[in-house]
């Protein structure tokens, strides 16, 4: 079985900065895809950013210039700075993670969520 574990989120004025962390554990042989997404309150859960093994990174359009994600591939580890923080930006804050594991005897790719983190901007 395999864990994500997220922290850092928190309350933050506009214009502040965050920055995210999420924790892969359990039995790992490599984890292709990072991503982190987020859900607003009433809106549908968004891809935020993505980082693979290699280091090919994606934003959303939304972010760009002002998040930065990365990964520590010897820490199954992967990061979101966020800068430039903006109320639009609240949401809980989900890892996701794309993992090469033992499942059901066999190695498989399986997909997992962390519980996700609470990131509020406001004044």
């Amino acid at each position: 079985q395999v864990q994500l574990v997220e922290s850092g989120g928190g309350l933050v004025q506009p214009g502040g900065s965050l920055r995210l962390s999420c924790v892969a554990s359990g039995i790992i042989f490599k984890i292709p895809d990072m991503r982190w997404y987020r859900q607003a309150p009433g809106k549908q859960r968004e891809l935020v950013a993505g980082v693979t093994s290699d280091g090919t990174l994606n934003y959303a359009d939304s972010v760009k210039g002002r998040f930065t994600i990365s990964r520590d591939n010897a820490k199954n580890t992967a990061y979101l700075q966020m800068n430039g923080l903006k109320p639009e930006d609240t949401a809980v804050y989900y890892c996701n993670a794309f993992v090469a594991t033992m499942f059901g005897g066999m190695r498989r790719n399986v997909n997992y969520w962390g519980q996700g983190t609470q990131v509020t901007v406001s004044s």
